[in-house]
């Protein structure tokens, strides 16, 4: 018997409490005690996200909520900075293509993240922009960003900043209200320890008034539409109602823990991470590490669809290589979740078999100690 460890970007594990919620009877949407539950799940939403702007909830992928956010704050002919830093960021790009809207495309090699300075000069050259998109983990190539900076430039000017946090998001610190995002779009299969098939979006009173000034491309996904009906609190369409109850159980287990110490556990789990990668004498992708996914380079002598299927034939552990012109040079380790420090000491260790089998240089035990020497250091360094 193999037990499975899913250590991908997406979708993560779900908690077994969370699982059992949804093996429950189905019951009807529109009543009070949905009601009731929706209610708790929004309160539960925005202390995760930490905003007390409106939030609203899709039943779609987050994709979705990407599309709600560009029909809604941009409208055809108007203008958008789209800070590109991988294929979610060029994913910003081809949505607001498709409704007709320009983009300047602020776009940086795989494995870089877009700077600051960037985002500055951007704005200086078209001062005319509706809105401003960016990724606080660009899951692809794993790289963060500076998403307070980011907040900090763009809460000068007349556009909103909206932000894919759907890989990010309650993984990293995302301080929504405080670093001044506009919109915040997140899905529930990552971080938020659900399987597919929610989405949600924050929306701020600066965010509100744009979305006023024109009618949105939009009908599904209008999100006026959602925030008449979230005052009830409801949905405008028929909602996943199953999976939104099956939610709370999950937001109950961050509340549980509480947000501050989520983030932490992260970046102890991340920190651990990139320490046993670097022993086993791999090297990191991404130059601005987020803290939700390790990308690791792969070596030209190592073929890694081998080590792929090898860790998942052996000690049946998941990992993902890279997508599109990454695909064979990157593969990448996701720490969101429902994750602890045995599911990192675990991956690493398998890595270091495997890799010996594939006779890779290494120091047999190097990588698993370097993992453990991180998380027992009270700061996670």
């Amino acid at each position: 018997m193999r037990k499975h460890r899913l250590m991908t970007p997406g979708p993560s594990p779900v908690p077994e409490e969370t699982l059992l919620e949804l093996a429950q009877p189905m019951f009807h949407h529109r009543t009070a005690e949905f009601e009731a539950i929706l209610r708790q799940v929004l309160i539960d939403l925005k202390y995760v996200f930490d905003t007390q702007n409106d939030v609203l909830i899709l039943t779609s992928s987050g994709t979705g909520a990407m599309e709600s956010a560009v029909v809604n704050m941009v409208p055809r002919g108007g203008k958008a900075i789209v800070l590109a830093a991988g294929r979610f960021g060029e994913r910003w790009s081809e949505i607001a293509a498709a409704f007709g809207i320009e983009v300047v495309l602020v776009q940086v090699s795989p494995g870089q993240s877009v700077q600051p300075t960037q985002l500055v000069s951007a704005l200086r050259a078209h001062p005319d922009v509706a809105a401003v998109f960016a990724t606080l983990c660009e899951t692809s190539t794993g790289a963060g960003h500076d998403i307070a900076a980011f907040g900090d430039i763009v809460s000068k000017t007349p556009a909103i900043l909206v932000v894919d946090a759907i890989s990010g998001g309650g993984a990293m610190e995302c301080r929504t209200d405080g670093w001044g995002v506009d919109v915040l779009v997140t899905g529930s299969q990552k971080a938020l320890m659900m399987p597919p098939g929610l989405a949600f979006v924050t929306v701020s009173g600066k965010a509100w008034a744009r979305a006023e000034q024109f009618n949105p491309q939009a009908f599904y996904f209008d999100l006026g539409k959602m925030r008449q009906k979230i005052s009830v609190p409801d949905t405008p369409f028929t909602s996943a109602h199953t999976l939104i109850k099956a939610l709370g159980t999950s937001l109950g287990k961050i509340r549980q823990e509480g947000i501050e110490q989520v983030w932490s556990r992260h970046r102890r789990l991340a920190a651990a991470c990139r320490a046993g990668i670097r022993a086993l004498g791999l090297e990191l992708f991404a130059q601005q590490p987020a803290d939700a996914v390790t990308t690791v380079t792969v070596p030209r002598n190592l073929d890694v669809s081998k080590l792929l299927a090898r860790l998942v034939e052996r000690f049946g552990i998941k990992l993902v290589g890279g997508q599109d012109e990454l695909k064979g040079r990157i593969f990448r380790i996701a720490h969101m979740g429902y994750m602890d420090e045995f599911d990192i000491m675990g991956t690493i260790s398998a890595l270091e078999l495997v890799l010996a089998e594939l006779e890779w240089k290494l120091e047999p035990g190097r990588a698993v100690a370097e993992t453990q020497r991180v998380l027992a250091s009270p700061d996670g360094r």
